[in-house]
């Protein structure tokens, strides 16, 4: 197993990519931290991997609630050794001119905002353990935009930047950072970026720009998270992995 006596918080661990995640960190050996925003989802995917895991109610553009996240990990299992920053949101695709102020800032805090908190927060036990492993999801929308996503693009490209900024400063504590761009996929957001119904038409135009000609799945990111995280990646830091089909070439 790959991350055996390893403790991970997964973000957004309720569902999607992030409960994904978390099953297969558990099957792989590590004690998981399922937060989420909807404690009933964390606690439905905690009874699925059962064992040595927590659920945690955590809003994560809330700095207390990401502190006492943090805590609650080192309380339970005695250190942290991965923080993956999965939480994310987007508004709905549409026109720019037609996203609300409400949602934008919802992206930023939601998908920057929260790392800035989780990275803060989470680096003193990075650093009096020796290390640490940060993984954020990003997507391909910060690296090839699709028109009606601006915001949310934008969102995703600084993700991708403090990603890079973060591996080159935090280098000297050991601490690894990589990004994971997943391209659209099988998640509760599919038709908030689809913008239309989740119909089989209006699947098969969004397949049809990715040359392996599907949709990404909750395990696919979890297998390239996984690598990530673990010991097999040690040498790896900055890294943006295209988890995508294709789609950015």
């Amino acid at each position: 197993m790959r991350l055996t006596d390893k403790v991970a918080i997964v973000t957004g661990g309720g569902s999607g990519f992030g409960a994904g995640i978390a099953r297969r960190f558990a099957v792989e050996g590590a004690q998981v931290v399922i937060a989420d925003i909807d404690r009933a989802a964390a606690e439905a995917v905690l009874k699925e991997i059962g064992g040595d895991a927590i659920a945690v109610e955590a809003d994560v553009t809330r700095r207390d609630h990401v502190a006492r996240m943090i805590d609650t990990a080192t309380a339970q299992f005695g250190k942290l050794d991965i923080l993956v920053n999965n939480a994310g949101y987007s508004h709905r695709n549409a026109p720019l001119l037609d996203v609300t102020e409400v949602d934008y800032d919802r992206c930023f805090d939601v998908n920057v905002k929260a790392i800035f908190h989780a990275t803060q927060l989470a680096l003193p036990v990075f650093r009096k353990q020796g290390g640490g492993v940060i993984v954020n999801t990003s997507s391909t929308a910060g690296i090839r935009p699709r028109p009606g996503l601006t915001w949310y693009n934008a969102t995703k490209g600084a993700v991708n930047a403090l990603t890079k900024s973060l591996a080159v400063e935090l280098a000297p504590d050991q601490v690894r950072v990589n990004a994971i761009c997943p391209v659209i996929g099988e998640t509760a957001l599919l038709e908030t970026f689809m913008g239309v119904a989740d119909t089989p038409d209006a699947r098969a135009k969004f397949v049809s720009t990715i040359p392996l000609g599907r949709l990404s799945t909750p395990q696919d990111i979890a297998t390239a998270a996984t690598f990530l995280a673990s010991d097999e990646a040690a040498f790896i830091t900055g890294v943006l992995l295209e988890v995508d089909g294709g789609r950015c070439i």
